[in-house]
C-alpha cells in the first residue's frame, strides 16, 4: 500500500474530488481525516468511508487553526474546498467575488499556514482550467485559480522540504454541478465529452489518482498538472 502508516488530511473531503481522494488514500492504507463546513454531509461521508471527520470553515482563521490543532503533525494535506460565486464582470457583486477569493484562495493560504506537515510530506492544491482557458462570466474564478497556481510555485520554495503541487481539473462530473437543472447538466456534459479527445468528461477519481501521485512521488514539487481530457490541445 502506497500510503501505509501515513496521515492524510483532505480539506473539502465530504464530496466530489475531495471525497474521491479520501477514499483512494484510505484504500492505500492511510489514516484519513476529512474536513468541510457542512456537518451533515461531512459526517455522512466519514461514516461511509470509515474515516475521522472535523468540521471546519476555510474562510475562518480560527476554524482552520482549530482543524490543524486537532490533526497534529500530518504527512499529506489536500485542499479541494471552494465556495465559488461568479457572474458577469460588470455586475457580479463585490460580496460574491470577495467570498469566492476568500473560500478558494485565502482558504488554501490559511490551510497551508496552519498545517504541520512532516519532512518528505506534501501539500496539494486544486485550481481549475479557467486559469488558462477563461470564459465569460467567470473572471473571478479564473483569477482565483491563477492565484492558486502562483501560490503553489512560491510555497514549493518556501515550505521545502515539504513538497507543494497543484492539479488543475477540466470539466469534472461532480456534485458541484447538481445545482444545474438536470437536463441542462446532461446536455452540457455530453457536449463537452464530444469535444474532448478522450471522449468523456472527468470523474472525481481521475483527479484523485493524480493527487495520489503527488503524495507518493518524492521528486514532484512546484508542479502544476492540467487534467482536462485534452481540452488544452483542441
Amino acid at each position: 500500500m502506497l500510503l501505509a502508516g501515513k496521515k492524510v488530511v483532505v480539506v473539502g473531503g465530504s464530496s466530489g474530488i475531495g471525497l474521491a481522494t479520501a477514499e483512494l488514500a484510505k484504500s492505500e492504507g492511510a489514516e484519513v481525516i476529512i474536513a468541510s463546513r457542512n456537518a451533515e454531509k461531512l459526517n455522512a461521508a466519514a461514516a461511509k468511508l470509515g474515516v475521522k471527520a472535523i468540521q471546519a470553515d476555510v474562510s475562518s482563521d480560527d476554524s482552520v487553526a482549530n482543524l490543524f490543532r486537532q490533526c497534529g503533525t500530518v504527512d499529506h494535506v489536500v485542499i479541494t474546498a471552494a465556495q465559488l460565486k461568479t457572474g458577469p464582470f460588470k455586475t457580479v457583486s463585490m460580496d460574491d467575488v470577495r467570498s469566492t477569493m476568500d473560500g478558494k484562495f485565502w482558504g488554501a493560504w490559511r490551510c497551508a499556514r496552519a498545517a504541520e506537515i512532516r519532512t518528505g510530506g506534501s501539500l496539494t492544491l486544486v485550481s481549475g482550467f479557467l486559469s488558462v482557458r477563461p470564459r465569460p462570466n467567470s473572471a473571478i474564478v479564473g483569477a482565483a485559480n491563477g492565484a492558486i497556481e502562483s501560490l503553489t510555485r512560491a510555497l514549493a520554495l518556501e515550505l521545502a522540504p515539504v513538497r507543494v503541487n497543484c492539479v488543475s481539473p477540466g470539466i469534472i462530473d461532480t456534485p458541484i454541478r447538481a445545482a444545474m437543472p438536470e437536463a441542462a447538466r446532461r446536455e452540457m456534459l455530453a457536449k463537452t465529452a464530444a469535444a474532448l479527445p478522450v471522449g468523456r468528461v472527468g470523474q472525481g477519481e481521475d483527479i484523485a489518482r493524480q493527487i495520489l501521485a503527488f503524495m507518493t512521488n518524492g521528486f514532484a514539487t512546484g508542479s502544476i498538472v492540467y487534467l482536462d481530457g485534452g481540452a488544452l490541445v483542441t
